[in-house]
């Protein structure tokens, strides 16, 4: 029996997100609002609620919901919060953060996911979202510092640029590492010079374009 899209979308609230810890409120108030099959293909859409990767083209995917969902609740994010997102996909992650930061800036390397994911979140109503097409793969000029910074693809190492545009008090969560070895990591921003990472959990996605490990040479 193939499940009807509401019914798909509230299992995976209550079957897979809730079961796993994740309790913030606010949160799941937002994943109730943007409905994931909004941002995938009609080709994939009765896999829309399933805890699995789902490619969206040009080599990229969306990453699972409850991993998704364990990234956002890490980095509580309030409503009066400024947010800039690594990788904005088709947009649902970025929706989600729109739902929960009073200002989003998003930056996609693929200028067709962009667009897609701008029209994607058309219906959504969302005047909070600044839309980027460019490489951030290590820096991006910021117009001031952020209180959080996502990325939804992996680093080998966080680059430390990212680290001094937070506001002190903020925080980026970024997973960490390469091959089959990588982990969650989120840095806060203490003090003027001093940062604290705490590891969350481990797991595996692929890596910002241009920021992907580098061969090793055999000789």
């Amino acid at each position: 029996m193939v499940l009807n899209q509401g019914t798909a979308h509230f299992n995976m609230l209550e079957q897979q997100v809730r079961p796993t810890d994740v309790s913030d409120s606010r949160l799941l108030d937002a994943l109730r609002q943007v409905k994931r099959v909004d941002f995938i293909g009609a080709d994939l859409a009765g896999l829309a609620y399933a805890d699995t990767a789902l490619p969206i083209g040009y080599g990229q995917m969306m990453l699972p919901p409850i991993l998704q969902s364990k990234m956002l609740q890490a980095l509580a994010i309030k409503d009066n919060e400024s947010v800039f997102e690594i990788g904005t996909g088709t947009g649902y992650f970025t929706a989600l953060l729109a739902t929960l930061a009073m200002r989003v800036e998003t930056v996609e390397i693929v200028p067709e996911l962009s667009a897609i994911a701008e029209k994607n979140m058309q219906g959504y109503g969302f005047v909070n979202v600044k839309f980027h097409v460019g490489d951030g793969a290590i820096q991006w000029p910021f117009d001031d510092r952020v209180d959080a910074i996502v990325s939804t693809a992996a680093f080998v190492t966080i680059p430390e640029h990212y680290l001094h545009q937070l506001q002190v008090g903020g925080r980026m969560l970024a997973i960490v590492g390469e091959g089959n070895s990588m982990e969650v990591q989120l840095v806060s921003r203490l003090a003027e010079k001093e940062w604290q990472t705490v590891v969350m959990l481990e797991t595996v996605i692929p890596a910002v374009i241009n920021a992907e490990p580098k061969p090793e040479f055999e000789f």
